[in-house]
């Protein structure tokens, strides 16, 4: 159905090593919506990032995940990511001898199953680039090897810019980032929002909500949403801390 919404949690349940982390989250995103799931260090936020991406170190034990009205509850990484889902990691990895244009070459054709040529590629990440406002010579470095924080994030903007997902996830993207930093990746995100696409935004601090701006904001505390509301719950946390959301029912 057309109005059916682009994701679903369904009571899902994940553990660790047999460690229970999530314990029972329920969420809908619809196209064109912006969540933010904010929380506490240690509530199982990023958690919840892996285990909706596939991550294998996680298992989960109840509930559902479904993507643009299919089960994908056991769906590989890889499948998801041919489906149009996305992670931007809260620490990217370097990938040493492999070239930012030659990673995207590489990812958007798996994306696509269309083979593109370096030439193709290059033409399509400098425009992008040139949106971005980034250097071009950005596209020439190995991945993430020796970039600073900012550039790392910048680097996660760019690549949702080109591969151009449905549903993004993204994982304290504004971990570590200075004021600077912190509005290029928002101004990223603004420049990527639309009708078509969804966000969760994963976070611990209301400030990059402050450049973009959240349709609904959860809260989540020891891995179960306590609370929903608009983006003046994110005020509220900044206000009064987490604290007060501890013991809530969940969803």
């Amino acid at each position: 159905m057309a109005d059916s919404p682009l994701l679903v949690i369904d009571d899902l349940h994940a553990s660790a090593g047999g460690v229970p982390i999530l314990r029972g989250v329920s969420l809908e995103i619809g196209r064109g919506e912006t969540h933010a799931l904010m929380g506490p260090n240690g509530s199982g936020k990023s958690t919840l990032g892996n285990v909706l991406m596939g991550h294998p170190g996680y298992e989960v034990t109840r509930g559902a995940i479904r993507y643009k009205g299919e089960d994908a509850t056991h769906w590989t990484a890889d499948a998801r990511g041919r489906a149009g889902m996305f992670l931007a990691f809260q620490y990217p990895e370097e990938i040493p001898g492999v070239t930012v244009v030659n990673f995207l070459r590489a990812a958007l054709s798996n994306r696509t199953g269309t083979e593109y040529t370096v030439l193709e590629l290059r033409l399509k990440v400098a425009d992008t680039m040139r949106a971005l406002g980034m250097d071009s010579g950005f596209a020439d470095r190995y991945l993430n090897e020796g970039f600073s924080g900012g550039e790392r994030k910048r680097n996660e903007v760019l690549q949702m810019a080109v591969l151009e997902p449905e549903m993004v996830i993204m994982d304290e993207t504004d971990s570590g980032l200075d004021v600077d930093a912190l509005r290029v990746v928002a101004e990223g995100v603004e420049r990527l929002q639309s009708p078509d696409r969804g966000f969760l935004v994963i976070t611990h601090y209301q400030r990059l909500l402050e450049h973009i701006t959240p349709d609904v904001v959860h809260v989540f505390v020891d891995g179960r949403i306590v609370d929903t509301a608009g983006p003046e719950l994110a005020r509220r946390i900044e206000l009064e801390g987490y604290d007060s959301f501890r013991g809530g029912s969940g969803s």
